[in-house]
C-alpha cells in the first residue's frame, strides 16, 4: 500500500529526500532486514503513524550517516540534530523504541508534556520560545497558525514550544514564570545557559507579537 511503513531507502539519494522531507525522520540501519531487532523496529514504525520511518541495509547509506549496524536513529530538522539508539541491546524492544521517538521528536511547535520534556532539555538551540496558553480556547487553532508561522522564521535559532495550561504537570512552569491563569495566553522567552527570561502576556498571538518579542530578546 501507499502508507507501507517503514520505506526501504536503498541509497543515499533516497535517505536524504526521506530525511529532509518531513520534520522528524527515523531510520533503521539493518543489514538483515528479518532480524528480530527490525521486527521490533517494524512494530514501532506501525504505532507511531504521523512519524516516517525508513529502513535501510545499505553499507554506503550507513556510512554515509556514520551510523553503527543495528541502531535506529531520529532526524530532528527543527534544530538540525539527531539522537541514536542501539538496538544490538536485547532488552531494546517496540515499546523502547516507541518511547526514544516520543521524548525526541522535536518540531517546528513541540508541546510540553513529561515526555517531550526530555527532548526539549536535550536540544541544542538555546534559545525557547514557550507560548502558554489554554487549548481548550475556540481561539487556540488560530493562535496556533500564526504561533507556527513565526517558528518558521526561527527555525535552527529558537526551539517554540506550545504549553497547556489545563496540564496539571505544567501548573510549576507557570508559577516559575509568575503567571496566573488569568493572565494568558503569554509568551516567555528562554535562555537555557543563563535561565535568564522575559515574559510578555498579550491580548492575541501575532505574528509580528511574536517577531518584535523574540528579536528584542535576541539583540
Amino acid at each position: 500500500s501507499a502508507t507501507e511503513k517503514p520505506v526501504l531507502l536503498n541509497s543515499i539519494a533516497d535517505a536524504e529526500a526521506f530525511v529532509s522531507g518531513a520534520e522528524v525522520a527515523v531510520i533503521g540501519f539493518f543489514q538483515d532486514p528479518q532480524s528480530p531487532e527490525a521486527e521490533q523496529f517494524r512494530l514501532a514504525a506501525g504505532q507511531i503513524p504521523e512519524v516516517p520511518f525508513g529502513l535501510s541495509g545499505s553499507a554506503t547509506v550507513l556510512s554515509h550517516y556514520s551510523a553503527s549496524e543495528n541502531s535506529v536513529v531520529l532526524f530532528r530538522r527543527v534544530d538540525n540534530d539527531r539522537r541514536d539508539l542501539d538496538m544490538n541491546n536485547r532488552e531494546v524492544d517496540a515499546k523502547k523504541l516507541t518511547r526514544f521517538v516520543r521524548m525526541n521528536e522535536l518540531r517546528l511547535v513541540t508541546e510540553y508534556n513529561p515526555v517531550t520534556a526530555i527532548g526539549v532539555m536535550q536540544s541544542s538551540l538555546q534559545f525557547n520560545l514557550l507560548l502558554l496558553t489554554d487549548k481548550m480556547s475556540p481561539k487556540h487553532p488560530e493562535r496556533m497558525r500564526k504561533f507556527r508561522a513565526a517558528a518558521e522564521l526561527y527555525q535552527g535559532k529558537i526551539l517554540f514550544i506550545l504549553l497547556d495550561s489545563n496540564l496539571e504537570s505544567n501548573e510549576r512552569v507557570l508559577s516559575y514564570f509568575q503567571l496566573k491563569k488569568s493572565q494568558l495566553p503569554a509568551l516567555a522567552v528562554f535562555h537555557t545557559p543563563d535561565d535568564e527570561h522575559q515574559v510578555l502576556t498579550v491580548d492575541e498571538i501575532s505574528i509580528e507579537h511574536v517577531q518584535d518579542f523574540c528579536n528584542r530578546f535576541l539583540q
